[in-house]
C-alpha cells in the first residue's frame, strides 16, 4: 500500500531549501561586491594613480659616480708644479642597491682568476666572515638552543642587540686553526671581497690599482699597481656576466714635488671623507670615498680642487635594478691653483734656516731650541713670498737629529717676541697723545717698590737721553716702560708702587691689534691662531711694551712688519695668487678664473708723520752707529730697515718636571726702505737657555736670508725680461723629489 508524505518532514525539507537558498544569495551578493569593489580599484589605480606608478616601474634618477676626475693642480709663482697628478691603471667595483653579498663573492672568485691581489689587509673579522659563509650549519653548532634562548628571552635587549650577542658568541668561537687554514687562493678572494663591500651602491670602488710603481715591496708582498696584462685581461671579459659591476678605468694619485706642509694632505680613495665633515660634504654631493684635502692648502681649497665627477642618468625597473646607463656630463678636472711663493727663494731660504738650526744646535745652552721660523711677504699686496719653518726632531730609526718641514707652525704657534714690538709701542703713545715726535726721556733703571731694578740692556746703571729715534735704534727698555706709564695716565717715580688700571692693558693691545700683533690675520690657511693674551697684572704692563708679556705668531710678526712697510695698511696674507682652468695642452696655463687682489683689513690710527718717523728709527736699526743690526746690516745693498729683539721666555721641561729660563730671537724688517718690495720676520724660540745666552744670532741669519733673495731676483732680472708677457708656461718642479700621496698622510 503507497505510504503518503509525512508533512512535517516535507516542511523541514523546504525550510532547508529556502535557508540553502539565502544563503547563496548572501554569497553570490557579496562576490559581487567584492568583485565590485576589486574592479573599482582597479579603475582607480589604472585611471588615477596609473601614470604614477607607471613613472615609478620606469623611474631613472641622476646619480654622481665617483669616475676620480683629477684634482686641481698646485704651482709655485713661476709656473713650476708643486702638486700633480699621476695616472694610475686601476680595476673597480661598483655595487648596485640589489646586489647581495653572494653575487659579491662569486665575482670575486671570477676576479681572483684573473687579478693578484695583495692580502696584507685583510682583518681577523675578513677570515670570520669567510668561513662563516662557507660553513653555515657549522657556524649555527658553534651556540647551543639553551644558549639562544637564554640571550632571546633577556627583555633588556633589543631584537637587534640579540642578534649582535649571537654573532659575537658565534665568532668568538670559530677556531683560530680553521682561520689559519684558508688557500692562497682563497685569501685573495677574501681580500677582493673586503673591497667590494666597503664601497657603496653607484659608486665605484678601487679593487686594485692607484699605486706608484716604484713603491718598496716587503718579500713575497705583492703590489697594488695594476699589470699590463691583469689591466688587458679584466678588460676582455668586461660583459661576462659573472663580472657585472667590474670595470677597468684610469685612477690619479696625488704627486708632491716639495715636502712644504702647507700644501696639506687629501684624503686617498680608502680613507674617503672623514667621519667628523661626513655630512657637510654628502650635502654637497660628494661620495664617502672621494678624496677631499684634509689640511692646509688641499683643504682651503677643496671647492676649487675637487673639480666635477661626471653625471649619469641610471635607468632602473621596478624592483630597483640598473638596466641601462646614460651619460649626462662627462665632468671636468678641478681648477689649478698658483701660489704667491717662488720655489726656487723657499728652497735656498729653507736650506739656510735648516743649516743653520742644525749648526745652533752644537752651540752650549741650545738644549731647548727646536724650531726657526722666517716669512716674506709683500708688504703692498699680502702676498707671501716665502714661509718657511723647520723642526729638529730625532729620527726614530738612527736615532740622530734630523729637520721636518714645520711652516704650519708660523701660524699655528706662538711665542713672546720682545723687542721687535717697540715701534709698535710708541706708534700707541703717539695716538694716545702720550707722546710726541722727537720727545725725549732719560733712560735709567726703573726702581718699582718691592720689586728688581729694570734697565735696558746697553744701559745697567746710568742716565742716558734718549729721542724716541735713538730709542728704537739702541732699543731702549726704558723709553718703553715711560712710554706705557704715560700710556696708563702715569708718570713715573722711583721706588714708588704701581698701579696700572685694565684701560691701559686695553690701549697697549688696542694699538699692537692694529699694526697685526695679538689677532689672526687672515691667511687664507685653515688652523690660524691668535696667540695668547696674557691678563691684567699691574707690573706686567711694563713687559707687554717690551713685548715679553703677550705672544705671537710668527706671521703676525711678519703681517706687522709689512704694516710699517707700507706706511699703515694692516693687510691680509696670502698663499694663492690665481686660480685657473686646467691646461688644456700640458704646456700652458690655464686661463686666470680669478686673482686675488689685496685686502686692506684696517689702516692704523697714526699720522703720515708718525709712521714715517717710526720707519726712519728703523732704518737706524741697520745703518746707524749704534743700531741694534748694524753689525750685520750696516754694509747691506738694499737699503732696507728693520728690528732687532730678544725675549725671555721659559720653556717646560717635562722629563724634569719643571721649566727653564731660555731666550727668544726675533727680528723682523723692510727694503728697499722707499719702495718696500719685501717685509720678513725671523723667530728662533728658546734659542738659548738665558745662563748661555750672550748675543743675537738671529741678526746674521735674518741678514742672509734677505740677502739670498736679492740674489736670486738679480740672477733672474734678465730671464723675465726675455720671458714672453702671453700666458705663462709650465715648468718642471725645481727639484726632481716626488712624494707619494701616502708618504704625505704623516705630515
Amino acid at each position: 500500500m503507497r505510504k503518503t508524505p509525512n508533512k512535517r518532514a516535507q516542511s523541514v525539507k523546504a525550510k532547508q531549501r529556502a535557508n540553502i537558498t539565502f544563503r547563496m544569495n548572501i554569497l553570490f551578493f557579496s562576490i559581487f561586491l567584492l568583485f565590485t569593489l576589486l574592479i573599482l580599484r582597479l579603475g582607480y589605480l589604472q585611471i588615477v594613480k596609473g601614470e604614477d606608478y607607471k613613472r615609478n616601474l620606469e623611474r631613472t634618477e641622476e646619480v654622481s659616480v665617483n669616475t676620480s676626475v683629477p684634482r686641481g693642480r698646485i704651482f709655485d709663482s713661476e709656473g713650476r708644479i708643486l702638486v700633480d697628478n699621476e695616472p694610475q691603471r686601476a680595476i673597480t667595483y661598483t655595487k648596485m642597491q640589489t646586489t647581495k653579498s653572494e653575487e659579491m663573492y662569486k665575482t670575486a672568485e671570477k676576479l681572483s682568476l684573473l687579478i693578484d691581489k695583495n692580502i696584507s689587509s685583510i682583518t681577523k673579522s675578513d677570515l670570520q666572515d669567510f668561513w662563516l659563509r662557507k660553513n653555515k650549519e657549522e657556524a649555527l653548532m658553534l651556540v647551543s638552543d639553551e644558549e639562544r634562548k637564554k640571550i632571546e628571552s633577556d627583555e633588556n635587549l633589543s631584537a637587534k642587540e640579540k642578534n649582535i650577542e649571537i654573532n659575537r658568541l658565534t665568532r668568538s668561537r670559530i677556531p683560530e686553526a680553521q682561520l689559519q687554514s684558508f688557500t692562497p687562493e682563497e685569501m685573495e678572494v677574501i681580500a677582493i671581497y673586503r673591497e667590494m663591500v666597503a664601497g657603496y651602491a653607484l659608486s665605484p670602488q678601487i679593487i686594485k690599482g692607484g699605486e706608484v710603481s716604484n713603491k718598496k715591496l716587503k718579500p713575497g708582498e705583492i703590489s697594488e699597481e695594476v699589470s699590463v696584462e691583469e689591466f688587458a685581461r679584466v678588460s676582455e671579459r668586461l660583459g661576462d656576466e659573472d663580472l657585472k659591476g667590474v670595470n677597468t678605468t684610469t685612477d690619479w694619485r696625488r704627486v708632491y714635488t716639495s715636502p712644504l706642509a702647507i700644501l696639506g694632505t687629501a684624503t686617498l680613495p680608502k680613507e674617503g671623507i672623514p667621519k667628523e665633515r661626513l655630512d657637510y660634504f654628502l650635502s654637497r654631493g660628494y661620495s664617502r670615498n672621494d678624496r677631499v684635502g684634509k689640511s692646509y692648502i688641499e683643504q682651503q681649497y677643496e671647492d676649487v680642487l675637487q673639480g666635477q665627477k661626471s653625471i649619469v642618468k641610471n635607468i632602473t625597473d621596478g624592483k630597483g635594478r640598473v638596466i641601462d646607463t646614460q651619460t649626462i656630463d662627462e665632468g671636468k678636472p678641478g681648477e689649478d691653483l698658483v701660489l704667491t711663493m717662488d720655489s726656487e727663494v723657499q728652497i735656498a731660504q729653507e736650506e739656510i734656516l735648516e743649516k743653520e738650526l742644525l749648526r745652533l744646535k752644537q752651540i752650549p745652552g741650545t738644549k731647548y731650541l727646536d724650531r726657526a721660523f722666517f716669512i716674506m711677504m709683500n708688504p703692498h699686496t699680502g702676498e707671501v713670498l716665502s714661509l718657511v719653518g723647520k723642526q729638529v726632531v730625532n729620527d726614530p730609526e738612527t736615532g740622530k737629529l734630523k729637520v721636518r718641514d714645520y711652516a704650519f707652525g708660523s701660524f699655528t704657534t706662538s711665542y713672546e717676541v720682545g723687542s721687535t714690538v717697540k715701534p709698535g709701542t710708541l706708534l700707541t703713545g703717539y695716538r694716545e697723545n702720550a707722546l710726541t715726535i722727537g720727545e725725549k726721556k732719560i733712560d735709567e733703571p726703573i726702581r718699582i717698590k718691592g720689586s728688581a731694578p729694570k734697565s735696558s740692556v746697553f744701559n745697567r746703571s746710568g742716565r742716558i737721553q734718549l729721542s724716541d729715534s735713538e730709542a728704537i735704534e739702541r732699543s731702549s727698555n726704558v723709553y718703553m716702560f715711560k712710554t706705557a706709564y704715560s700710556i696708563a695716565g702715569r708718570t713715573y717715580q722711583p721706588n714708588q708702587g704701581i698701579s696700572f688700571g685694565p684701560e691701559a692693558f686695553q690701549k697697549m693691545r688696542n694699538g699692537y691689534a692694529q699694526l697685526g700683533l695679538g689677532v689672526r690675520t687672515g691667511i687664507d690657511l685653515p688652523g690660524e691662531v691668535a696667540g695668547v693674551e696674557g691678563g691684567l697684572e699691574m707690573g706686567k704692563l711694563l713687559d707687554l711694551a717690551i713685548g715679553q708679556y703677550d705672544t705671537y705668531t710668527p706671521l703676525q710678526l711678519a703681517q706687522y712688519a709689512a704694516t710699517l712697510a707700507n706706511g699703515g695698511n694692516r693687510i691680509q696674507p696670502h698663499v694663492v695668487k690665481e686660480i685657473r682652468e686646467p691646461s688644456t695642452d700640458g704646456e700652458q696655463l690655464g686661463s686666470v678664473l680669478k686673482e686675488f687682489t689685496p685686502n686692506i683689513l684696517n689702516t692704523i690710527d697714526n699720522s703720515k708723520a708718525e709712521i714715517d718717523h717710526i720707519r726712519s728709527a728703523m732704518q737706524l736699526v741697520y745703518y746707524g752707529s749704534k743700531g741694534s743690526a748694524h753689525s750685520a746690516f750696516g754694509n747691506s745693498q738694499f737699503n732696507g730697515a728693520g728690528k732687532t729683539g730678544t725675549a725671555q721666555s721659559f720653556f717646560f721641561d717635562a722629563a724634569q718636571g719643571r721649566s727653564f729660563r731660555t731666550v727668544n730671537l726675533t727680528h723682523i724688517g723692510f727694503a728697499p726702505f722707499d719702495n718696500p718690495e719685501i717685509s720678513y720676520a725671523l723667530v728662533i724660540p728658546w734659542a738659548s737657555l738665558e745662563s748661555n745666552y750672550k748675543s743675537s744670532f738671529a741678526t746674521p741669519i735674518a741678514r742672509e736670508l734677505v740677502d739670498k733673495y736679492f740674489d736670486i731676483q738679480k740672477k733672474n732680472e734678465v730671464k723675465k725680461e726675455n720671458e714672453s708677457t702671453t700666458t705663462p708656461t709650465i715648468k718642471p718642479a725645481f727639484t726632481n723629489d716626488k712624494i707619494d700621496e701616502e708618504d704625505t698622510q704623516t705630515k
